[in-house]
């Protein structure tokens, strides 16, 4: 699957994107998430506030506790804010 880290998530982590199959017990968000920390001080760095962070699978808003099963894509980024009123 493609990891997608966009703003902050990419400056700490260091890099933009990458192609990583997980372990078969990685099966969650979180879990996944608990995984990639677990690569380096860089990923528990990034990960340490997951209540800001914002998860996409497949291009589609998800929550920590979705199954990653089958997903081609997932995307980490903050907050979405701007824009006018």
């Amino acid at each position: 699957m493609t990891l997608m880290y966009f703003a902050w998530l990419k400056q700490k982590i260091g890099m933009g994107e990458e192609e990583l199959t997980p372990h078969d017990n990685v099966v969650t968000v979180a879990d996944l998430i608990d995984w990639l920390c677990s690569r380096g001080d860089n990923f528990a760095t990034a990960f340490e506030d997951r209540d800001v962070i914002r998860v996409a699978i497949n291009q589609e808003f998800a929550e920590l506790d979705d199954p990653i099963a089958g997903a081609a894509e997932i995307a980490f980024f903050p907050p979405v804010t701007g824009g006018q009123t």
